[in-house]
């Protein structure tokens, strides 16, 4: 077996022994299978892309910039920088000088152009290369966009080569709302906030003038569910992506509620109600406005999460004596207990694979993100800190991102992402502190 062989690649999780194998058979893609703990990045290269006129030079650069930004932060992808090229190219469609790129050890190489079409609109061309195999990977692409929209044009096609090249769907085309805080940790002031997935990009949707907590986006990425304390005590809010509409959830009198998801097609929500010292889980139809109860525990019982497929919820109970995670049906019912380690497991929520829930673990003064199997089994600690919590899931299943919080008094909280394998694990570059980030669907 040889590297020589064709590279069209898939990617096959296993998540108990998460490591990377190369596998290929003669006039068979090779095939990337994730089976242990230590994974040896794909070298990719990405040359400017051509600017098709002068205007265009400064686009073309920085979305070569982005793509190669976006492959390179899944920790599966090792970007080769242009100081290291042999080979240039110098237009679109001129043949790839693959001796040169195999001089350099690139596996994969990503070509393309920038330019304007009418109305303002931003055209990206781009190609991508087996550099072993000296084939194509699947047919060049040209998408556009209002100039405005360049950085989502780049993460389009990091998401295309993505998915190319390991058989998963991509997930940089998404965006993450969040708690934008600021001020003395004391007396912090709060907004709900949306950026993309990297970072970039973020955009306020409710001022500071009172405490917003957990902002939670709709599956169509168009709606975002959060709790507000404006009136005095926590209530639900929905407003739209752009911040420009703004309505309170089923407000009901001498009632609490907070901690709201909505389901996976968007018509319900879920969420927890405290009212006489009790809190329990309630749904709630978008459409008519009726709530359903769905616990009924003298327990305190928050924190649900829909299944992909709406039949089931998960949250977290205190009902056994010790903060756990709890399965129901998602009309209520019977709920059955899925964790037993040792500690206190809050914030559970399904991953949009199905397979996995994520989940905030404490135990010996230390706190973790960590994933198990919906039945419980198979439980791994992906991360541990000071303070690790509020898990969301990538809209691939890969990436779970989180909040980390530093031990002190000018400790801030922070974005963090890692990979379901444990690895890779990075901050996300957002100015100023933040906290509580839920990550939308692909964009459409």
């Amino acid at each position: 077996m040889t590297r020589a062989t064709a590279q069209a690649l898939a990617l096959a999780l296993s998540f108990l022994l998460p490591c990377l194998s190369l596998t290929a058979a003669a006039q068979e893609p090779l095939r990337i299978e994730i089976t242990e703990g230590v994974i040896e990045p794909l070298p990719f290269a990405v040359p400017r892309f051509i600017a098709q006129n002068p205007r265009a030079a400064e686009l073309a650069e920085q979305i070569s910039d982005v793509i190669a930004a976006d492959l390179a932060n899944t920790g599966l992808f090792r970007h080769i920088p242009a100081e290291a090229h042999i080979s240039t190219v110098t237009s679109f469609d001129s043949p790839v000088q693959y001796s040169d790129w195999k001089a350099i050890n690139a596996q994969a190489l990503i070509t393309g152009s920038v330019g304007f079409a009418g109305s303002g609109q931003v055209t990206v061309m781009f190609r991508v290369f087996d550099v072993f195999a000296e084939r194509p990977l699947g047919h060049g692409l040209r998408l556009s966009a209002s100039r405005s929209s360049w950085r989502r044009l780049a993460h389009k096609v990091a998401d295309e080569v993505y998915s190319r090249i390991t058989g998963e769907g991509g997930y940089f085309d998404s965006r993450v709302a969040f708690i934008s805080e600021s001020g003395p940790k004391n007396a912090r002031r709060k907004r709900v906030a949306v950026m993309d997935y990297d970072g970039a990009s973020v955009r306020f949707l409710t001022d500071d003038s009172t405490i917003v907590l957990a902002p939670r986006f709709s599956p169509q990425g168009d709606r975002v569910l959060y709790t507000s304390y404006e009136t005095g005590r926590p209530e639900i809010f929905v407003i739209g992506e752009t911040g420009r509409r703004k309505s309170a959830l089923g407000r009901m009198s001498g009632t609490m509620t907070f901690a709201p998801r909505f389901s996976p097609d968007g018509s319900m929500v879920v969420f927890s109600l405290s009212q006489g010292g009790n809190t329990d889980i309630f749904s709630m139809s978008m459409t008519t406005g009726q709530a359903t109860q769905l616990t009924s525990n003298p327990a305190i019982e928050t924190a649900p999460s829909y299944s992909p497929d709406g039949k089931r919820i998960v949250f977290e109970s205190d009902r056994s004596g010790t903060q756990q995670l709890y399965i129901m049906s998602s009309n209520g019912g019977e709920a059955t207990r899925i964790s037993y380690g040792p500690g206190r497991y809050g914030t559970p929520v399904w991953s949009p694979r199905g397979d996995l829930i994520a989940f905030t673990k404490q135990r010996r003064g230390r706190f973790h993100i960590g994933v198990m199997r919906t039945d419980g089994s198979e439980e791994r600690l992906l991360t541990a800190s000071f303070l690790d919590e509020g898990p969301t899931w990538s809209p691939n299943g890969r990436v779970i991102m989180f909040t980390r919080e530093s031990q002190g008094a000018t400790g801030a909280p922070a974005l963090y992402s890692v990979d379901i394998s444990g690895r890779n694990l990075r901050r996300v570059p957002v100015s100023g502190a933040a906290s509580d980030p839920s990550w939308s669907p692909l964009r459409r």
